[in-house]
């Protein structure tokens, strides 16, 4: 439904900043926003109209949904499922279906296996012989990854021998098990994103080489320096893994490039990224407005750089207590974009932030990017 006003609602289940961010994307368009969060997180206030409640009772989900045009979830693990319990003919993108192949690792790596994706060797263990017995077919070292709750480094593990393994196992392994994937040599970790309309169109974005620190992404370069052939067959994972899991909006396709040029899909996010947010300075339409107009069912923007080389650099917390941010140096420097999340506490390692440089030479504008992150304080 439309607002008083005549405007599309756009409403979003979650309000961290990829819901944040996604609002102001969607707000130059003329769209009202409206949130539903389980417990404040600052990171929204003032972007539209925010209900806190708990959004598992089918009510305050009936009630929101009755308010809104079409409804988005900030992350796979916001309830979906009871939304659509609640509200059977609401327009919410990604469906419960695609949410819920992706939030367990198992069923993910399953669905792209079966649609011939190319990924690392894994294997699907129910009980410890049964993990054992697969690294000992992958050889160790071997990664393990909880099926659920798995992310920026949470829920991994690198099992270099079977003491590691069993140590490992109990933190790890739900009540089905964990997964167990060969360890992946790779060259470097790059990233697609495609935008998909709910009619199967779709646009994709530049493939981006991604940097790690610690399990978590530190820098994002765009465009990745591939040869042609190379990002191509990066595209052509990518939206293939996409439509494998029925995905509608924005969904990143995570990528090994191995040594021997291979393209291995690592793991899938059924919405905006971090790897995506260089998108607001340096594409013609950011992975946010993408993200809306196709839940909105209205046409796709252009994901075409509008810059020659885009640099994201992540923010981090590294402290504990409330936020006070000092950015006044960071914004003295020139061509970089600097955005803060709103969110109330910092901790170590949270995200906080991130900066984006453009310009035309990859060093230069890397070297931008870094010092403006670093003179950030929190």
């Amino acid at each position: 439904m439309a607002s008083s006003s005549g405007a599309p609602v756009l409403g979003i289940l979650g309000g961290g900043q990829l819901g944040r961010m996604t609002a102001l994307a969607a707000i130059p368009m003329g769209v009202r926003v409206r949130f539903l969060v389980p417990k404040p997180s600052g990171s929204v206030d003032g972007l539209g109209e925010v209900t806190v409640a708990d959004w598992t009772d089918l009510d305050v989900l009936r009630t929101f949904a009755a308010s809104c045009s079409a409804i988005t979830v900030e992350s796979e693990w916001a309830p979906a499922d009871l939304l659509v319990q609640a509200a059977p003919d609401v327009a919410l993108w990604p469906r419960p279906e695609t949410l819920r192949l992706i939030r367990h690792k198992g069923r993910q790596n399953q669905t792209l296996a079966d649609a011939g994706l190319p990924l690392p060797d894994f294997e699907l263990c129910s009980n410890l012989d049964d993990a054992l017995a697969a690294a000992e077919r992958f050889g160790y070292p071997v990664i393990l990854k909880q099926y659920t709750h798995s992310y920026d480094g949470y829920g991994n593990a690198t099992a270099r021998t079977p003491d590691d393994l069993r140590a490992a196992w109990p933190d790890l392994a739900g009540a089905d098990g964990l997964l167990v994937e060969a360890f992946v040599r790779f060259k470097q970790e790059l990233t697609v994103l495609v935008a998909r309309h709910p009619d199967g169109s779709h646009v994709t974005y530049p493939v981006a080489y991604t940097e790690q620190r610690d399990h978590r992404c530190h820098a994002v370069v765009v465009p990745a320096d591939i040869p042609e052939a190379t990002a191509e067959a990066a595209r052509r994972v990518g939206l293939a893994a996409v439509e494998a899991v029925g995905g509608v909006g924005i969904t990143a396709v995570e990528l090994f490039e191995t040594g021997d040029g291979r393209i291995l899909v690592n793991e899938l996010a059924p919405r905006p990224h971090n790897t995506g947010h260089y998108s607001i300075e340096a594409c013609y339409a950011s992975q946010f407005e993408n993200h809306a107009r196709a839940v909105l069912g209205w046409p796709l923007g252009s994901p075409d750089l509008r810059v020659a080389v885009a640099v994201m650099i992540n923010v981090l917390g590294e402290r504990e207590g409330v936020t006070q941010s000092n950015i006044e140096d960071a914004l003295a420097v020139s061509g970089v974009g600097v955005h803060l999340y709103g969110k109330a506490d910092v901790r170590p390692k949270r995200k906080m932030g991130h900066v984006t440089a453009t310009g035309t030479d990859p060093a230069e504008v890397r070297a931008r990017a870094e010092r403006a992150a670093s003179l950030i304080t929190l």
